[in-house]
């Protein structure tokens, strides 16, 4: 017991945290080639390490000499071998929580560009769409509901999946952390009294999914090529390009409310 206390009091908070550090990094590193041709060339690896290990123990000069030779490029092979793991790792780390909190406000600003470059080549083409962008408010029931696609937001992906030939471009896409998670997404309708007759499905699809949540949804007009923002039960059509992104980055990035000229869904713009 007494060895034991003299072992804790060498322990500092530093070796618990370095050890905390190398443990993550050791267990993200085998997720990251499970499954991967890189368990058997790490397999090899290790048999290799073993044999010096073992040529080092025994009179085995000829084959300590090899290994040693061996070792020497062992780095740029790895670095041949495994450069599409490199590539896939430092992606994913790059996309681990702590990275995507320092970048947010970055790439937000970048997905809300890519969602108005959409929603304008959409409705100047006459396709309807419906994008939905999830705040706080989890959508994982409506993104379970459609074909996953975890995607970058990008103006050519969404106005792809909303052509009318395109097999995803019935339902919504819906974006969750800056990343396009999936589409061809039911949303449920509205059904209140108060809506305007003129509206369509899609409109009613979006006034029922911020009736529930307090996500934002973008809705592209196929008859009459307008754009029009739901948030809170609450449309507002006919927007211009720079009208909907003013409204994205006041919702998105400052993080205000609905602004007060949104008309509520029951009413038509002027």
């Amino acid at each position: 017991m007494n060895q034991l206390d003299a072992l804790l009091s060498r322990v500092s908070v530093w070796d618990v945290i370095d050890i905390l550090i190398v443990s993550i990094l050791i267990y993200e590193a085998l997720k990251l080639i499970r499954g991967t041709r890189a368990v058997q060339v790490l397999t090899g690896v290790l048999i290799v390490l073993l044999l010096f290990y073992v040529s080092q123990r025994l009179p085995l000069p000829t084959v300590r000499w090899l290994i040693q030779g061996l070792l020497a490029y062992v780095v740029f092979a790895a670095i041949v071998l495994f450069q599409s793991d490199i590539r896939r790792a430092l992606s994913h780390l790059g996309r681990a929580p702590f990275f995507r909190y320092l970048s947010r406000t970055e790439r937000q600003a970048e997905t809300i560009e890519e969602v108005v470059t959409a929603a304008e080549m959409l409705a100047k083409h006459h396709t309807g769409g419906i994008i939905v962008i999830e705040r706080e408010i989890g959508l994982r029931n409506h993104v379970e509901s459609g074909i996953p696609v975890d995607a970058e937001v990008s103006y050519d992906l969404l106005t792809t999946i909303f052509q009318p030939t395109a097999a995803l471009h019935d339902g919504a896409v819906i974006i969750q952390e800056d990343r396009v998670a999936a589409a061809s997404c039911f949303l449920p309708l509205s059904v209140s009294p108060k809506l305007d007759r003129s509206l369509g499905s899609r409109h009613r699809a979006a006034v029922g999914l911020t009736e529930e949540s307090d996500a934002v949804a973008v809705v592209i007009s196929e008859e009459r090529g307008e754009v029009s923002l739901s948030l809170a039960g609450r449309i507002e059509r006919g927007l211009a390009t720079d009208e909907l992104r003013d409204r994205l980055q006041s919702l998105m990035l400052q993080k205000r409310p609905v602004a007060a000229d949104v008309k509520p869904a029951g009413e038509a713009s002027a």
